[in-house]
């Protein structure tokens, strides 16, 4: 039994770590905000957090590195990052903290934190993108939060316009606030959405968003906004190939096309993994693939690069979407048309077949299938695969736990310790590929290996749309992970 003396040093330790969490935070928002540096701990965001939530990821950067990764180790490293004269960036402090006490000679942060981070010292001048989201859908809204989020000094992507179909009075600009402030799956946003009538616009964070209707992209003269040489993010889903989406192009201050949907006829980009193939400079109209496809793609690549990969099969037990009906009713698929929030549904999916668009090696590798199931939003990939060399559970969970802690995949696959992994605690990730360590098998002969890999088909993907935005525009930041 714990005595009184020890209760009381328990409680003025945990008061000394939440004080220090509250300097951290506020240090986290001056950088963002003074500097336009982002912190993060082992890819997981940090802004708009409380002082529980940030010791609560703080946990987990510990178990997720088997060292404990204290707050008093980030405020330090904090104060460091914050003495310096850094370009605009995206640091890991995690991976930092973490590194700092690998240094056995260097015990001095600032210097230590100089001698890291020496090659943003290189980095350019970013010229700010002006973004309209064509289409307020699910992931419209999801992507429109993130961008005003995030826009800080508006140093990287600034949202100008949405477009949508149909009249625009006071109240379709009510019910387009409404939904953008309050969501049932994602929940309130963090910021501030008014209307403004009288110019067709939601002031969003105090910044001007103007809503647009059009029932054609050619119709459009964007510069009458101010909006010049925009990056179009396609929402709708009513253009798939290049022919149909290079009508934005014919628009009056549109420069590229992102389409949020596999698309034909244009590169089909799961950023990690193939973005670097094509140059935004030689190449106008991007597709960033599939939900499905950014969950799997990545943990696929980091299989194929090591062990090798004969033939698999994908199963994608998916969340519900709106293209199913509500009840019982007509639908141009078959048993789509069963009430969603009331069965699992057999369906397609192109997801196996589209892997081969980022990694070739992939094609006619991979059969694949989906479950529709009463979820509104997470989804679980199962992957089951053929190896070209043997691995063990403990061989393959050490494989995956490296990418997701050092090279190209880290921002895209997030390692997960959690027995307790269910879907809802999915909800809300910005990794596209959540691997559930917890749940693989390995058969005897280590020759195949069945893979989880959670997903929230919402949330990580838009995250995956910006992050292929911020590289066909040209603003990505310095980021070190």
């Amino acid at each position: 039994m714990k005595s009184s003396e020890t209760y009381e040093k328990e409680l003025s330790f945990q008061a000394d770590r939440r004080r220090a969490t509250v300097e951290f935070i506020k240090i986290a928002s001056d950088l963002w905000y003074d500097n336009a540096i982002e912190l993060v701990l082992f890819r997981n965001q940090i802004m708009d957090r409380n002082v529980s939530q940030v010791l609560d990821l703080h946990e987990y950067a510990g178990d997720f590195v088997q060292k404990p990764i204290s707050i008093f180790d980030t405020v330090e490293i904090a104060q460091a990052i914050k003495s310096l004269n850094l370009p605009p960036s995206k640091l890991d402090i995690g991976k930092l903290t973490y590194e700092y006490h690998l240094e056995e000679s260097e015990r001095n942060a600032t210097s230590f934190i100089a001698n890291k981070l020496k090659p943003s010292q290189g980095q350019g001048i970013i010229k700010p993108k002006d973004v309209v989201l064509y289409g307020f859908g699910r992931i419209g809204r999801l992507v429109a939060r993130e961008l005003m989020t995030k826009t800080g000094k508006g140093s990287q992507l600034r949202l100008r316009a949405i477009v949508t179909r149909g009249k625009i009075d006071e109240s379709v600009l009510e019910k387009r606030a409404s939904l953008l402030k309050s969501d049932s799956v994602h929940g309130d946003f963090t910021g501030t959405v008014a209307v403004d009538v009288a110019n067709n616009s939601l002031v969003i964070n105090g910044t001007t968003v103007h809503i647009i209707s059009a029932n054609a992209p050619e119709d459009i003269d964007y510069t009458t906004y101010g909006i010049d040489d925009a990056l179009v993010i396609d929402n709708t889903g009513a253009f798939r190939d290049k022919e149909q989406l290079s009508r934005h192009l014919i628009s009056k201050g549109v420069d590229r096309v992102l389409l949020t949907a596999p698309g034909k006829g244009i590169p089909n980009i799961v950023h990690g993994v193939n973005h670097t193939e094509h140059n935004p400079d030689e190449t106008k109209i991007f597709s960033a693939a599939s939900c499905t496809t950014n969950a799997i793609t990545p943990v696929l690549h980091a299989i194929e690069e090591t062990l090798g990969v004969q033939s698999g099969h994908l199963e994608t037990i998916h969340a519900y979407t709106n293209d199913q009906n509500l009840v019982d009713n007509m639908h141009s698929k078959y048993r789509r048309g069963r009430a969603a929030a009331l069965n699992m549904v057999i369906t397609e999916t192109g997801a196996g077949a589209a892997v081969s668009k980022a990694l070739p090696s992939f094609e006619g590798k991979l059969t694949s299938n989906a479950i529709r199931v009463p979820v509104p939003n997470g989804s679980l990939a199962i992957l089951n695969l053929e190896l070209n060399t043997k691995t063990s559970l403990e061989g393959i969970n050490t494989l995956l736990r490296k990418y997701a802690l050092e090279g190209a995949l880290v921002e895209q696959i997030k390692y997960s310790l959690n027995n307790e992994l269910v879907s809802s605690d999915i909800v809300g990730s910005s990794a596209p590929s959540i691997y559930d360590s917890n749940a693989t098998i390995v058969r005897k002969d280590g020759k195949n290996v069945i893979l989880y890999v959670w997903y929230d088909n919402e949330y990580g993907y838009s995250h995956q749309v910006i992050r292929l935005a911020k590289y066909i525009s040209k603003v990505r930041r310095y980021t070190y992970y």
